[in-house]
C-alpha cells in the first residue's frame, strides 16, 4: 500500500522548516511521497502576505530538487475557507488505496481542539506529529476530548531540532530588513528578492 504524506500551509514564504519537517516525516515513516498542499483561504490564518501566484511560484522552487515531493493544488481549486478534515477528504478520493498521514508540528497537536471536525480529520488519516525536544506533547494530551485519538498518531521525535524556523519568523525578518538567507532555500531568497516581496514597513 502507498503511503502518502500531506503537509499544509500557507508556505508564506517556504522555508526549511517546512523542507526538514517533510523530509524527516518521510524518512521516518517510509513514506512513498510527500504532498504539500498551500491553501489559498486559511480558516485560522488570515493574513497571509503574498498571494498565492509568488507562494505557488517560490514552494515549486524549494521542493524542486526532491522527487518525493510534490504540490497538491486541491486547496485551490475549490472557495474557501480551507479546513484540514475536507483537505483530507479530498486528497483520499484521489488515493483511495494509499494510507494517508497528516504532517503536523507539535504546536499543531496541542492546539487540535480548536480546528474544525477533528474526529472526521483523524479517522481519515494517521497524524505524523514532529516533537521536539523541549516540547510538552503527548499522544494522550487530548483523551478527555478525543479518547481515541492516541491510536491515529505517530509521534516523531526530533531531539537535534530545538530551534524550530517558523514562517512567521522569517517573514519578520524581512519585514524589519533583516537577513533569512539560510533560513529558507537559496531559490527562494533570490525570488524574494528579485520581485521584492516582504518589503520592509516603515
Amino acid at each position: 500500500m502507498q503511503k502518502i504524506g500531506i503537509l499544509g500551509g500557507t508556505f508564506d514564504p517556504p522555508q526549511v522548516g517546512h523542507l526538514i519537517l517533510a523530509e524527516y516525516t518521510r524518512e521516518a515513516l517510509n513514506l512513498d511521497h510527500v504532498l504539500f498542499v498551500p491553501v489559498g483561504d486559511h480558516p485560522q490564518k488570515q493574513n497571509t502576505r503574498q498571494p498565492i501566484n509568488h507562494r505557488l511560484k517560490m514552494l515549486s522552487m524549494a521542493i524542486a530538487d526532491n522527487p518525493a515531493f510534490s504540490i497538491s493544488h486541491v486547496d485551490l481549486e475549490r472557495p474557501g475557507p480551507h479546513y484540514s478534515a475536507d483537505t483530507v477528504a479530498i486528497i483520499q478520493r484521489q488515493y483511495p488505496d494509499a494510507l494517508l498521514y497528516f504532517v503536523m508540528g507539535g504546536d499543531n497537536l496541542r492546539n487540535l481542539p480548536s480546528w474544525d471536525r477533528v474526529r472526521d480529520l483523524y479517522q481519515r488519516c494517521r497524524l505524523a506529529v514532529m516533537k521536539r525536544a523541549d516540547e510538552d506533547i503527548s499522544k494522550d494530551m487530548h483523551r478527555d476530548i478525543f479518547p481515541d485519538l492516541h491510536e491515529h498518531i505517530d509521534m516523531i521525535d526530533v531531539p537535534l531540532l530545538s530551534v524550530w524556523v517558523s514562517s512567521t519568523l522569517v517573514t519578520e525578518r524581512l519585514l524589519s530588513g533583516k537577513s533569512v538567507r539560510y533560513l529558507v532555500p537559496d531559490c527562494v531568497f533570490e525570488y524574494i528578492e528579485k520581485n521584492n516581496l516582504y518589503l520592509p514597513t516603515s
